[in-house]
């Protein structure tokens, strides 16, 4: 068991975050921040048995950005 699990987030171009477990098949969605959480949190409980889910999830915002020189 992991202690943690670790979660790749961006802006999703209609709007909104998805957010994709690293090293897991666990992905969701949502229109706001705090409604990630919330489905982040639930998607770990669905996926993992009571005894082997993580202590600590962690969200890391991945952004990307293009500018010109």
């Amino acid at each position: 068991m992991d202690s943690e699990v670790i979660f790749a987030v961006e802006e999703a171009p209609e709007g909104g975050y998805t957010a994709h477990a690293l090293g897991y098949f666990i992905v969701t969605e949502a229109d706001s921040w705090a409604e990630l959480r919330a489905n982040v949190r639930e998607a770990v409980q669905v996926h993992f048995d009571e005894g082997e889910r993580p202590k600590m999830i962690l969200l890391h915002f991945v952004r990307d950005e293009v500018f010109a020189v």
